[in-house]
């Protein structure tokens, strides 16, 4: 989730003065949003640093794919007690490097990805063990699937959650038999060297799980080296290219892309639990999150008790540096997202929308963006089109459901959206037609840790599934196997072609599918 770019790095603060792209780094600073400060640094890693780590997970996951799933299962959950056990150290560090209040550290991304974990060793064995699977005609051959791991798996993730998911994904990927390398956002680089460094504390195959840091140019050099799968995490723009020079490798890939989540308020809506949902589905994380509420289309007749009540609980929001106190929203972990939040901003309120709180940055040392509310928003604004990836709710009052579903849908984005009313057989019926990959009734955000459901977008909001028996299965390739039932040296299909046998097999054709036919009455049966 969130915006990850390869041809950039992390504005002025990384790369100690080099380009955007990192050319000419030796070594990738980062520093903490909340304050400023160096707090670290990591390599620029090589395209022969890259293909030399290539090489070794090719030879680790040679012995990791051929154990059985279920002792694979085992060695994931020593890494999971592992860094269970250091969990304090984790979340220190997330929350000096994403300047993310502790308890999202601890909620949103070690305990998420504890749960993952955890999940995915106990569902492996029944999801990927070899099953029969039982054919409709041919019944003198048997077949079998079998999932097999597909190789190396290239995981790219984002600043965003920089532990729970790039830990989402090579957790199912080492589960399904892969060795992992993570290239990681170069804004927040040491929280995937601290998950390496815990790997190798728990005494698990170093070159099984790998980290290559560096700036965009580490990235191309990642899918250069031919790896068998890759999971991308990022805004629209990158991932295309990142899809088109997967597809030109033709290496199979998931594509998790940008999001712009409605949020629906139907006229019979709770209001109470409809504002604390939006303030929180659109503050969270700073508003740094693919899936965050980013537009609110309200009924007239809940509109105005909901933007109010919206805006009371906003101004009671505490922010500043999480390090330092308990905070609800920290600070802006990419500083070009707040020149993105004040466009917006001046955009809307150009456009006729009103600023009802927040709206500016905050002085002082470090990077924050108040909470802000904007009321009277239309499709106009860019605001309520394109994705804001900061701490903006923008409102618009609708007249009827049919409208707000149809707004919901007038996007190119479908990754979240959300439905409130307190008729949930109503709401489940709205959310059945609004155009995304998950829709939440009554709740925000939860779905990005629910391991149990496949987790994805549709439209410019990318392809394929992360988590769920989807995702899981997806690290594998399928392979079918199918075996004689009966002995024979001659199969009538084969040659030789004939005058009788053509005219039999056309009687056949009939007997089987015209009609009431055989096929049919065994599928109706069935």
């Amino acid at each position: 989730m969130g915006q990850v770019v390869m041809d950039r790095g992390a504005g002025g603060n990384a790369g100690g003065g080099t380009s955007a792209n990192g050319h000419g780094a030796t070594r990738i600073k980062s520093y903490a949003p909340a304050t400023g400060e160096l707090i670290g640094e990591a390599p620029n890693m090589s395209a022969e640093d890259v293909r030399r780590a290539m090489e070794r997970a090719r030879r680790a996951q040679e012995a990791w794919g051929a154990l059985p799933v279920e002792e694979r299962c085992e060695r994931v959950l020593r890494f999971r007690d592992a860094f269970v056990e250091r969990a304090d150290e984790l979340i220190d560090l997330l929350v000096r490097e994403c300047g993310k209040p502790r308890h999202e550290a601890l909620l949103h991304e070690v305990l998420v990805a504890a749960d993952l974990a955890t999940f995915f060793a106990k569902a492996a064995p029944r999801v990927l063990a070899p099953h029969e699977l039982k054919l409709h005609l041919l019944k003198h051959r048997r077949s079998f699937i079998h999932y097999k791991p597909r190789g190396v798996v290239a995981v790219i993730s984002p600043w965003n959650y920089p532990f729970q998911l790039p830990m989402r994904d090579a957790i199912s990927a080492l589960i399904a038999g892969n060795a992992v390398i993570i290239k990681p956002s170069e804004v927040t680089p040491l929280i995937a060297l601290k998950a390496k460094e815990i790997w190798d504390g728990a005494g698990l195959p170093e070159d099984l799980l790998q980290i290559c840091t560096g700036f965009g140019p580490t990235g191309a050099a990642l899918i250069d080296a031919h790896p068998d799968f890759v999971v991308f995490t990022g805004g629209t723009a990158t991932g295309r290219r990142v899809a088109a020079a997967c597809g030109e490798r033709l290496i199979p890939c998931v594509m998790e892309l940008g999001g712009k989540a409605p949020l629906i308020a139907c006229a019979d809506a709770d209001v109470e639990r409809t504002a604390r949902a939006v303030v929180f589905g659109g503050f969270s994380n700073a508003g740094q999150v693919c899936i965050s509420v980013e537009r609110v289309y309200a009924h007239r007749e809940v509109h105005d008790k909901l933007l109010e009540r919206v805006v009371e609980l906003t101004r009671e929001l505490r922010q500043g540096d999480p390090s330092k106190e308990f905070v609800d929203v920290g600070a802006i972990i990419f500083p070009q997202q707040i020149d993105i939040a004040e466009k917006h901003i001046a955009d809307a309120v150009g456009k006729g929308a009103e600023l009802r709180t927040g709206g500016k940055r905050k002085e002082g040392a470090g990077q924050f963006f108040e909470p802000t509310v904007l009321a009277g928003c239309n499709h106009q604004m860019t605001v309520m089109t394109d994705e804001i990836f900061g701490p903006i709710v923008p409102f618009m009052r609708v007249s009827t459901e049919e409208e707000a579903v149809r707004l919901a849908n007038d996007s190119q984005l479908g990754l979240n959206a959300y439905v409130f009313s307190a008729d949930r057989d109503h709401a489940r019926r709205l959310a059945e037609r609004v155009e995304a990959g998950s829709v939440l009734v009554n709740d925000v955000l939860s779905n990005g840790g629910t391991p149990d459901a496949p987790f994805g977008g549709i439209k410019l909001s990318g392809f394929g599934r992360a988590m769920g028996e989807e995702g899981l299965r997806d690290m594998c390739n399928v392979k079918h196997i199918s075996v004689d039932r009966i002995a024979s040296q001659k199969d009538p299909l084969w040659y030789p072609y004939t005058e009788g046998s053509y005219t039999w097999f056309r009687r056949g054709l009939r007997a089987l599918f015209s009609g009431g036919g055989i096929v049919q009455r065994i599928s109706e049966m069935l």
